[in-house]
């Protein structure tokens, strides 16, 4: 029986073991250097529970640190993640605050220019909202990966597998299908960027696999 590599990547990271909020006392399992694949409740591959992004840290010793701020740090700027699940909120509720959304004001410059323009109470609300659907509906699996280079490499080849399969089917009821952002709604992931590159080879992917059963 042939089956795809996508099919082999949601098997293989299924049979991982997961991890979900709080994590906290599970600290201890999760590598300090390495590669995150996210699943969501409700979102299925057939039996199995679907990838909805991957992703690492470009720091080193920064996985951890990393997963927090998707999960637990409540400022937008510092997880696209995070920023993409708000524009969902705002954009189903056809909010008019969607503009303001985007800007940024991580820099001291872009903090002058564009703070005036925000409401902070209703930041907070809408990022509290973020952390209550990642805490609730989110879980995740890690493997180690020692490198910045090899992370890269690693994270690129699985999310362009599995974004050029044309095989991920969100749910009807997905927020990711209220996005602003027409690759999220089309491909199924919560992510827009090393969607085209290179797919894993299946030596790759067996190498891969080699990994995962190492750590």
């Amino acid at each position: 029986m042939i089956t795809s590599l996508t099919f082999k990547l949601h098997l293989l990271f299924n049979e991982q073991k997961r991890f979900a909020f709080p994590f906290k006392h599970r600290e201890n399992e999760i590598p300090n250097n390495g590669i995150y694949i996210v699943f969501e409740n409700g979102e299925k591959f057939g039996d199995l529970d679907r990838i909805v992004r991957v992703g690492t840290h470009t720091g080193d010793k920064q996985l951890l640190s990393r997963l927090n701020q998707h999960f637990i740090m409540e400022n937008k700027n510092r997880s696209i993640f995070r920023k993409n699940i708000g524009r969902c909120f705002l954009n189903k509720e056809n909010s008019p605050y969607l503009p303001l959304w985007e800007l940024d004001t991580t820099s001291r410059a872009e903090k002058e220019k564009n703070s005036k323009f925000l409401d902070k109470d209703f930041e907070k609300q809408i990022e509290k909202r973020i952390s209550d659907y990642i805490q609730t509906n989110l879980s995740f699996c890690v493997f180690q990966v020692d490198t910045k280079e090899q992370r890269l490499f690693w994270e690129s080849k699985i999310i362009s597998t599995l974004a050029k399969s044309n095989e991920l089917k969100p749910s009807k009821i997905w927020l990711g299908n209220h996005s602003t952002k027409d690759k999220i709604k089309t491909i199924g992931l919560w992510q827009v960027n090393e969607l085209f590159n290179e797919s894993l080879t299946e030596h790759e992917f067996e190498t891969l696999k080699t990994k995962l059963f190492e750590n």
